[in-house]
């Protein structure tokens, strides 16, 4: 997957707090897997459901992976986090999804 350049979305329940602070910890991530990002946008899951398809990847808690089937039908890499706010475990299931640094 083409690593430099990416779009990423994260979505939470209102697309208030939860999802900027995972915006923020996405960040500092894809900064760590030495990624530049082309755009990360954070918004509710009711946005995110029907804009999903335009972004490269899509960040959300576990439990709601499955508003984004439609999304992965079309190319999108949707990771599901059990700890939003977790570094760790936004890199190991980014790299499991296969985006690591060129």
């Amino acid at each position: 997957m083409a690593k430099d350049n990416m779009s990423f979305m994260v979505c939470c329940a209102n697309g208030a707090g939860s999802s900027l602070m995972m915006k923020m910890t996405l960040e500092k991530t894809l900064k760590k897997m030495n990624i530049k990002p082309g755009k990360i946008h954070h918004c509710a899951l009711s946005e995110g459901k029907s804009a999903a398809s335009q972004y490269d990847v899509v960040l959300c808690a576990q439990n709601f992976l499955n508003m984004f089937a439609d999304a992965q039908k079309k190319g999108t890499t949707v990771v599901g986090l059990r700890n939003i706010m977790s570094m760790q475990e936004m890199e190991e299931k980014m790299t499991e999804a296969g985006i690591e640094a060129n």
